[in-house]
């Protein structure tokens, strides 16, 4: 997966800074970056210089018949002599300057389009009354890269929906839910949130989404299992949460991560303390998990979490190795396929050699627990 921003690993109880994540009077269309590609250039036509004479071509004498005046022949405007001169080329020089014109225009006109690579513009909402406004978002221009990275791509499944509203609203506990997983006084709060206008049909309903959240993240292999933090599960009756889990949307997904990976992916949106689940992901999964739906979806989480607690991606350390969680498993467990995205716009540049490992799908933070 793929997080908006570069973030440093969070330790001794460091939390990232509260924000308002709802900007009102705004639709997701609206904000979305337009980015023209440039027209290429048509080039200079020079004219045709006026060859010398070869060698071999007999000499050409002006001739007039005795006593006969040849008529004055009339002089040409100065058009009629430069399109004589120059043939077509004359008239594809207009042609050439109003498109010139048109492009400089153009780019002139989008100079203050948004097109930012962090997702800064997003302001999804949070509440779960349904009153909350759209959200602003940026949308990422797309960059065109032929990939050719078998694992990355979103395998064949259930139906999904593509769109959703662009706001979400907060799952309420459940009779069993909220209490506190970890011993460490480094407590972190989150909800659960599913964004409005998604088929509950696809992925279950919002329950089911919400328990293997909450199960996932209550593990003793997951994050609570390091000793270093711990979760509880709140409802939108705590007004400030420190990350919230959505499923979201492949497009609103799209317009809050960015468009540079050309496969479906989720991310954590920094500014917003929110984990972005990818619908498309959360229903498919992913081919390196071969199918097993219910462990891809345990990595998500803890992957995109893990970012919420500051930690960046790594990469196979050991071949045949059980894949560290915050290796980007959604795109394959090879070190040299995760290496070709994060050279990508927006990437972890560096992060992750070419070093031809290849580890086993893992989707927890501590795979064996201590005592067990």
């Amino acid at each position: 997966m793929w997080h908006s921003e570069a973030v440093k690993r969070v330790t001794g109880g460091v939390r990232k800074s509260d924000g308002d994540i709802a900007s009102a009077g705004h639709d997701p269309a609206d904000a979305r970056g337009t980015a023209e590609a440039d027209r290429p250039d048509d080039g200079d036509f020079d004219a045709e210089s006026e060859g010398g004479r070869p060698p071999s071509e007999p000499l050409r004498a002006s001739w007039r018949p005795v006593g006969k005046v040849a008529p004055e022949r009339p002089r040409r405007s100065g058009l009629k002599k430069f399109t004589a001169t120059y043939g077509w080329r004359a008239y594809l020089i207009p042609i050439l300057l109003v498109v010139t014109a048109l492009v400089v225009f153009d780019t002139t006109r989008n100079a203050g389009t948004p097109d930012g690579g962090d997702a800064s513009g997003a302001a999804p909402s949070g509440g779960g009354d349904g009153s909350s406004p759209n959200p602003v978002a940026t949308e990422v221009p797309a960059k065109q890269v032929d990939l050719h990275i078998p694992t990355a791509e979103l395998p064949e499944g259930g139906d999904y929906d593509k769109v959703g509203k662009g706001q979400w609203h907060v799952v309420p506990l459940g009779e069993n839910g909220g209490k506190k997983a970890g011993d460490s006084p480094n407590l972190y709060t989150y909800t659960v949130e599913v964004e409005d206008g998604l088929n509950p049909g696809s992925f279950a309903g919002d329950d089911s989404f919400a328990s293997t959240v909450e199960a996932t993240l209550s593990d003793s292999r997951s994050w609570p299992g390091t000793g270093e933090v711990s979760f509880q599960r709140v409802d939108d009756r705590h007004p400030d949460p420190d990350f919230r889990v959505s499923l979201t949307s492949p497009e609103t997904t799209k317009q809050l991560c960015g468009q540079e990976i050309p496969f479906e992916s989720s991310c954590y949106i920094s500014s917003y303390q929110r984990v972005v689940i990818n619908l498309a992901r959360w229903v498919r999964g992913a081919k390196a998990f071969s199918g097993n739906m219910g462990v891809y979806q345990q990595y998500v989480i803890n992957h995109e979490v893990g970012h919420a607690l500051g930690n960046g991606h790594v990469g196979c350390p050991e071949d045949g190795a059980l894949a560290p969680v915050m290796m980007q498993q959604t795109f394959g467990v090879a070190n040299d396929y995760v290496a070709k995205l994060n050279d990508l716009p927006g990437g972890d540049q560096g992060a992750v050699p070419a070093d031809g490992k290849v580890c086993l799908p893992n989707a927890w933070p501590v795979p064996q627990p201590k005592g067990e």
